[in-house]
């Protein structure tokens, strides 16, 4: 029998966003329609992430939430079905009868059955199937919820892997500098002694090296609990030493398209599971409503019943019965009105829920773009200043060398120059970094793994079972 449903129609919300990012972009198909195995070109870095993948406690807490949920799916389809039993039971005692005039007497009991007992709820107003299609929604909620996790996964460890290798690479300048600084105070030091220097270029170039070795500490510093962050992602040890990012001063345009906005309603996983989240709420609702109306139940057994054990299958000794049965909800107190109330409202928040992830999702793509835009532009004017501050310093140390300038103003050209290296490594790993951010904030990761696809033959296999 088919039965009607008096759940609310599952449309989607139109969620209060612009009609386009903030920021131009360029067209063609998202670069979220890339998986990550594909967009990440470092070779290191994809052997991380895929072992982060597999060991990441975040990762085994999301699947086993999907593992729940897919478990109460099928406790919550069984109800849609017959339910049969096998019963045996076997009674005896004795009984005692006092009749006027004849005194009591006393008979003993025995008696043995075996029957197969069924039940069925004829789901006429769509109260099973509301709820199962709740469960099955929610168990769609908790696939893209693991999903965002993955996909959270792969920028976290990208994230933290592009900072491993910027503190490498700002700490290899630091000691190249250190090394330099070394040098310039011995020569300091030399050239006081013999009476062509002063104390106070020494003091300067001892303060020159000392802000070196307190910038290489304090980096190194900063390296051991980025290192520590990445071995918890990835969820086993990681070479104690990554490659260096290097100091690239024309760093190169890489374009990422975001392709349409309205992808994104379709590719970001906690869009999609605020959206199963919401079509749950709806079955609820309709779950909620179906319980104002008639329950009908059907009921039977058919079997044997025997004085004895050996008569149990004889001719003559079948029994069957047949009870049909209509429940109609007179008072329940309010609880019934109670349920329809709750369900509403939790549909509202899921609702409000679902348009406050497309707004979070848009602004996320939004800022990731106006990132990249941003540090290339700061990556062009450093890269600029770095040059011109290069050759600052080699004209400062040749004024100096000649003694046309005071040691001071090779200080200052000097640390404006290390000031100026170490942003530039952090420009470039901020800039790639961004590049990750945006492709996650897009929803890629895993374009292929919809389980929105599969849950059709899922549904027909496991009902089954």
């Amino acid at each position: 029998m088919s039965s009607c449903s008096f759940a609310p129609p599952s449309t989607r919300s139109v969620a209060p966003v612009p009609e386009r990012y903030f920021h131009s972009t360029p067209a063609g198909q998202s670069i979220a329609q890339t998986g990550w195995q594909d967009f990440i070109q470092d070779e290191y870095l994809r052997a991380l992430i895929s072992v982060a993948l597999e060991e990441n406690r975040d990762i085994h807490i999301a699947a086993a939430r999907v593992a729940q949920a897919r478990a109460a799916w099928r406790i919550q389809g069984a109800g849609l079905y017959p339910r049969l039993d096998a019963i045996g039971t076997g009674t005896r005692g004795r009984s005692l009868i006092e009749l006027p005039g004849t005194g009591p007497l006393r008979y003993d009991v025995e008696q043995v059955t075996a029957q197969v007992s069924g039940g069925w709820e004829i789901d006429f107003w769509g109260r099973l199937q509301n709820l199962n299609e709740a469960a099955r929604n929610r168990y769609l909620a908790s696939e893209e919820g693991k999903r965002a996790v993955a996909t959270g996964l792969i920028a976290q460890v990208a994230s933290l892997y592009l900072q491993e290798r910027e503190y490498t690479g700002r700490l290899a300048l630091a000691s190249r500098t250190i090394a330099t600084r070394e040098e310039a105070l011995r020569i300091m030091r030399r050239r006081y002694k013999v009476g062509a220097g002063s104390k106070l270029e020494v003091t300067q170039a001892q303060t020159l090296l000392a802000q070196a070795q307190g910038t290489y500490e304090a980096l190194e510093q900063e390296r051991h609990i980025n290192h520590n962050a990445l071995t918890v992602l990835v969820g086993q040890p990681v070479e104690a030493a990554l490659p260096p990012l290097d100091l690239v001063e024309a760093q190169p345009a890489i374009t990422l398209p975001a392709g349409l906005p309205s992808d994104l309603l379709v590719q970001r996983p906690d869009i999609m599971a605020a959206e199963y989240q919401l079509r749950a709420a709806n079955a609820d609702i309709g779950a909620a409503r179906a319980a104002f109306f008639p329950n009908i139940r059907l009921t039977g057994a058919f079997g044997t019943t025997s004085t004895e054990l050996d008569g149990l299958f004889g001719s003559g000794s079948e029994t069957w019965s047949f009870t049909p049965s209509l429940t109609l909800p007179l008072f329940h107190g309010g609880q019934l009105a109670a349920n329809l109330d709750l369900a509403s409202a939790r549909q509202v928040e899921a609702v409000a829920n679902y348009e406050q992830t497309v707004q979070l999702a848009f602004r996320d793509v939004s800022n990731a773009l106006v990132q990249r835009e941003q540090l290339a532009r700061q990556i062009a004017t450093t890269s600029g200043a770095l040059s011109a501050l290069r050759e600052r310093a080699r004209l400062a140390q040749l004024r100096f060398d000649n003694g046309r300038s005071a040691y001071l103003e090779v200080l200052d050209a000097q640390r404006d120059l290390f000031e100026t290296e170490q942003v530039l490594v952090r420009l470039q790993r901020a800039y790639q970094a961004a590049g990750v951010g945006l492709y996650t904030a897009l929803g890629g990761g895993f374009p292929a793994d919809n389980p929105d696809k599969r849950a059709p033959s899922q549904q027909t296999g496991e009902q089954s079972q």
